[in-house]
């Protein structure tokens, strides 16, 4: 069975950390709505949800992508780039105790979850505001035992290497090419976003379906002339937060 690990949206998301983006009013119960929705299209793919309590004090903590990064042999607790992010990795933690070993990111290195992107038995990690080297060299020292080799990629322009590539699937990956460059990614098939829509690279893998969010008709409409099938959302208030799609979740096999 596939978990996936969420946590509802915190009251004071109106205080989330930015870098890219300007501040913009975030409205909290639309917010909570269109997160109900995400939620939903996971357990009509067959998910097991697992929602983890508000946190009233960590404005970003819906984002549970970035506190871990869970494979089928381990867990490695990260150590978000924002300082105001570092307390929500305790309570994350302590719900995948009980599934996986955990290892955890230790300073002076910062890794965020969202940097993160595994194909097949390959980590790529984005060199990012959030995510720097020594976070790269301790999760390949730590994951290298698994037969994991660790990757790094300068990303440019955004928050997360996942906001600028993401896998569609088994063998394609879409990509806004002005954010990261195709030549990290050796031996896959490219989409590419439309160019009026540079931040429509996230989209979230599971099985043969993509959750993808509904405010990128052009990019969705090249996903779908490849073939792909798509569980739409409306994910607009937390991507004022520059939250995407993966962000939300923690996916992994029970």
């Amino acid at each position: 069975m596939l978990i996936a690990l969420t946590r509802e949206v915190s009251p004071a998301i109106i205080h989330c950390e930015l870098t890219h983006l300007e501040r913009v009013p975030i409205d909290y119960e639309a917010a909570r709505s269109q997160h109900a929705e995400y939620l939903a299209a996971l357990r009509s793919l067959g998910l097991q949800v697992q929602s983890l309590p508000e946190e009233p004090d960590l404005p970003d903590s819906v984002f549970v992508e970035d506190t871990s990064i869970v494979l089928d042999e381990c867990a490695v607790i990260t150590r978000p780039g924002a300082d105001s992010r570092k307390p929500e990795t305790e309570s994350v933690a302590r719900a995948l105790a009980p599934h996986r070993s955990l290892f955890h990111i230790q300073p002076p290195a910062t890794l965020d979850g969202g940097d993160v992107l595994r194909l097949n038995r390959t980590l790529h990690v984005g060199l990012s505001s959030r995510s720097n080297r020594q976070g790269i060299e301790q999760l390949g020292s730590l994951l290298a035992p698994f037969g994991y080799s660790v990757r790094g990629a300068r990303v440019t322009g955004c928050l997360h290497l996942k906001t600028a590539i993401t896998q569609v699937a088994s063998d394609t990956l879409l990509i806004n090419p002005a954010m990261i460059e195709k030549g990290d990614f050796p031996g896959w098939k490219f989409i590419e976003v439309d160019p009026s829509e540079p931040v429509a690279a996230n989209a979230l893998l599971i099985g043969d379906r993509l959750i993808y969010p509904s405010a990128y008709p052009l990019t969705r409409a090249r996903l779908e002339a490849a073939g792909l099938k798509l569980t739409l959302v409306d994910a607009s208030e937390l991507a004022k937060a520059e939250g995407g799609v993966t962000c939300c979740s923690l996916i992994f096999q029970s």
